[in-house]
Formats: C-alpha cells, structure tokens, sequence
C-alpha cells in the first residue's frame, strides 16, 4: 500500500511539472487610498525571472501588460524585483481583475488571478432634522438619516426600539435617495423615515438606523439613537345647549349651542337627519334654520 501511494505521489509530480500548477482565482479587497501588493506565485525571488503580468480594470479597454523593466505605468502598478505586483495607492478603478503568470528555473508554470475590489469606510451615520414629537394615528416625519463619502453605496436601514424597521406603505415609510460625488466616486446615501404610531403604543420610542457596507465580512455603523415623544389624541368633550328647553310649539324658535373647551382649536359641524346644514344652508334657510358663528365655535 505504501508503495502504490509513493508512485502515485510520483505520478502526480511528474504531471505538475510537465503542466505546471494552476493558481484558483483570489478575491482581494483594499481599502482606497492604501497600498496593494499582490504576489506572484511560483516566481523566483530574484532575478532573472521569467513572469508577466497584466491587467483589465477600469483603467484599462482591454487587458494591459506590465513590463517588470518599468513605463509609465509605474505610479498606478509596478513590478517589484520579487515578482510581486505593487500598487502604491488604490482607486476605484482599479477593480478588476490581475494576473500572473511566472515560469520557474525547473521550467514549471504557476497562474495567479486576482479579483480586486476596493472600499472606503464612510463616516457614522447621522440623524438630521429629527421630529420634537409624534401624534398618535397620524403619519409623521421622525428623521433622515444621512451617510457621506461610502464605497459601494451601501444601505441604511432603521431601527424602531431595537427592532427592523420595514416599510409597508402604511404605517412605515420610506423615502431614499443616493448620489455620488462626480469626482471621488464617494456615495452620500440619504433615508427619510415616516410613522404613524398607532393608539396606545410606547409613549416614549427610540428610533436609530444603521449604514451596512455594500461588501461581506465588514461591520455596520450605527447612527447615534434619539427618543422622541408620542402624543395621544384625546376626544374633546362637546355638549350642545337648547333653548328654551321642553316643550316647543309649532313656530317657535330654539336655540342650540354647541359648546367645546375654549382652548381647542376645532372646526364644528351641524347635521341634521344626516344632512350637512352647513354645505345646504340655503335649503335650510327657507325653513327657518340659521347659523350663527359664536366667538367660542358654536
């Protein structure tokens, strides 16, 4: 047994080194601004070295080779003496996708790929213009939630006392809007959110949101949380006097006074058999009826 598994190790050496060893594709993420190397597997660590490098990234129509002698490509990507790959200051376009391919002393042939994406972590998100309070049953601006200079974009999402805000159209709203700097390439992500607080929920919520990096493995920023109060809308007590009170004769005149809290500031109707006198006051007019505006709404 132990000899069939060393001949077949063998085996296997031999073909790697007639074909060579191919290198599986690797995703790289760097941070804008900051340096890159990327290595070239299977070159020799000093000259002379049989390599090649080359590129297809946003800089680049179609894929560009790298001559390891230096051009005027050496302040974007440069070949350092080892073989690796330099680039001094990553931007955002220079995503895509570089490759390597190194030839050995021995004759074997190693392929690197990498697939760059580049990312800038934006500032914590803030909460601007937020609302002073909330009315039950009523639809309400609590915020917009702002975050600037990003890449990829993101998202912001919000909070309502700890828990997923997902708007429904009904009782959450939300309003987004992104733009992108025409120079850096920087995102600016703006979330305006809308509630109505329903009857008898927390008199007190806390609403915060959160921006989420448009790539894995990287942690989300959360804006600092405001609390805001909620208001209950309690039924004004309204009481209509008659007079004279009793019994009225065919003729006579009556007198009725709708009579509300003098600090509410309200707009009162008069029906009768379910008609709007005020929206049919003429009919009503002709049969004896009128308004009359008292100075506290009557």
């Amino acid at each position: 047994m132990a000899a069939g598994a060393a001949a077949a190790a063998g085996a296997w050496v031999l073909v790697l080194s007639l074909w060579g060893a191919v290198v599986g594709d690797r995703n790289i993420t760097a941070r804008i601004g900051k340096p890159l190397v990327l290595n070239c597997r299977g070159a020799p660590k000093k000259p002379p070295q049989q390599l090649e490098w080359k590129l297809n990234t946003g800089r680049t129509e179609a894929w560009k080779v790298l001559s390891p002698q230096g051009g005027p490509w050496d302040s974007v990507a440069r070949v350092l003496p080892n073989g690796s790959l330099l680039l001094p200051a990553v931007g955002i376009q220079d995503e895509g996708t570089f490759r390597c391919r190194a030839t050995s002393r021995n004759g074997k042939e190693t392929r690197s790929t990498y697939q760059v994406r580049v990312y800038q972590i934006p500032g914590k998100p803030e909460i601007i213009n937020p609302a002073s309070e909330l009315m039950a049953g009523v639809p309400s601006k609590v915020g917009t939630c702002v975050s600037e200079g990003g890449y990829p974009a993101g998202t912001l999402s919000w909070h309502w006392d700890g828990k997923p805000l997902i708007p429904d159209g009904k009782g959450v709203s939300v309003q987004e809007e992104t733009r992108r700097h025409p120079e850096t390439g920087l995102f600016t992500l703006q979330s305006e959110l809308m509630v109505t607080p329903a009857q008898g929920g927390a008199p007190h919520p806390t609403f915060s949101c959160s921006f989420s990096p448009g790539l894995p493995r990287r942690r989300a920023l959360h804006a600092a949380p405001i609390q805001l109060n909620v208001w209950e809308s309690v039924p004004l007590e309204v009481q209509v006097m008659v007079e004279p009170g009793g019994m009225l004769a065919p003729g006579g005149t009556v007198t009725l006074t709708c009579e509300t809290p003098a600090q509410s500031s309200v707009q009162i109707h008069w029906i009768k058999d379910v008609s709007d006198l005020e929206r049919g006051l003429g009919g009503w007019e002709g049969r004896g009826w009128e308004l009359s505006p008292w100075p506290w709404g009557s």
